[in-house]
């Protein structure tokens, strides 16, 4: 833990009471032999408001805390910034309060995951557990949190995964969120992204330490964040697509399974929708999904990867030295056209060696 956080872990007290301006007005009122009626003829407010003010009924204004200071010698700026803790104060006892009836909600997140991340503190707990993640997920309330992430209206809903995890399923698309924020980007622009996917096809054939970096840079000059984020249990997705503004796309890949043919497949899936998808909806990567938006990103993908033009003579290829010569031949990876020949002649356990598994770190 840092210098910074081990001190306001052991000085940062937080009081569980507000102190009121008006114990300062009645403690200021007693030293001057001062009646409340005697201080709203002083001030020219009604005995009304006075009364109000030292039940911490009625807030100080700046403009009573001007009539007070004239009146009892203290400051205007005192009278405002006590007036400014109390409320504040107030407000965040509140906030506790409503911030403690999330706790359970809790159980529906994967916290110890986001603390892996980083995201939330590993010694909070609590309320103020409840406002770490609340905080991480951009939202003031557990309430706030259910419509943008588990109402029925919500687009992400057409996957399964929300239904029955939605937890870990927000977690995974908001680290993505995250992530892509901090990626700065150009204003998008459809064709040069599409120019930007010709180039990136290029780089199936590099390493990871090669091709991420420079993948990142072709999609952010396009207008497109790239985020990387490591699979979060019980969420099966290998990617995803939303806008984060009308001028900036993100595309979420997971690292789940690392292999090369499913990583690039994912990749040009997603940019599909970039593309071509509706700028509201969040799309989800699943196997064997029957939306048609889906199929024709799936389509898309692989068109762009090998034409379909090449699938006879992928599948009549008898050796690994074919596979790898034709790969050669279409300036590829060798493991995308092992894992066509595959799914061409469902011969699952033919030419798996020649499909190459990342090996690479959160975020890459």
């Amino acid at each position: 833990m840092s210098t910074q956080k081990k001190a306001k872990r052991l000085y940062g007290f937080e009081p569980d009471y507000a102190v009121s301006p008006a114990k300062t007005l009645l403690e200021t009122l007693e030293t001057l032999k001062m009646t409340q009626k005697e201080l709203a003829i002083r001030t020219g407010l009604t005995e009304q408001t006075i009364v109000r003010i030292l039940k911490s009924e009625q807030p100080i204004t700046f403009e009573t805390a001007n009539k007070l200071e004239m009146v009892t010698n203290v400051p205007a700026r005192l009278w405002n910034t006590m007036e400014m803790n109390y409320r504040q104060q107030l407000s965040k006892l509140k906030q506790a309060k409503t911030l403690e009836h999330g706790i359970d909600w809790l159980k529906e997140v994967p916290v110890k995951e986001l603390m892996m991340h980083g995201y939330i503190s590993k010694e909070s707990s609590g309320a103020d557990l409840v406002h770490e993640t609340l905080k991480f997920y951009g939202v003031s309330s557990v309430d706030s949190w259910n419509a943008i992430w588990n109402e029925p209206k919500v687009a992400a809903r057409r996957s399964d995964c929300f239904d029955t995890q939605p937890g870990p399923a927000s977690a995974w698309i908001r680290l993505g969120e995250v992530q892509a924020q901090g990626i700065t980007t150009s204003s998008y622009r459809k064709e040069k992204f599409k120019d930007a996917l010709l180039h990136i096809r290029e780089l199936t054939t590099r390493s990871p330490s090669v091709f991420i970096d420079e993948m990142r840079t072709l999609c952010s000059d396009s207008g497109v964040a790239l985020s990387l984020v490591k699979e979060v249990k019980e969420v099966p997705w290998n990617g995803a697509s939303k806008w984060l503004s009308p001028d900036k796309a993100m595309i979420l890949l997971s690292l789940r399974g690392k292999g090369e043919d499913l990583f690039w497949s994912s990749f040009f899936h997603e940019a599909y929708h970039i593309l071509h998808g509706e700028k509201q909806r969040l799309y989800i990567a699943e196997k064997n999904s029957t939306d048609t938006e889906e199929q024709k990103a799936d389509h898309f993908a692989a068109e762009i990867l090998i034409p379909a033009r090449f699938n006879e003579h992928i599948a009549s290829c008898t050796s690994k030295q074919e596979i790898i010569k034709l790969a050669q031949a279409l300036i590829i990876c060798p493991g995308i056209v092992a894992d066509r020949y595959r799914h061409l002649t469902q011969r699952w356990t033919y030419f798996t060696d020649l499909t190459q598994t990342f090996d690479w770190t959160d975020n890459a």
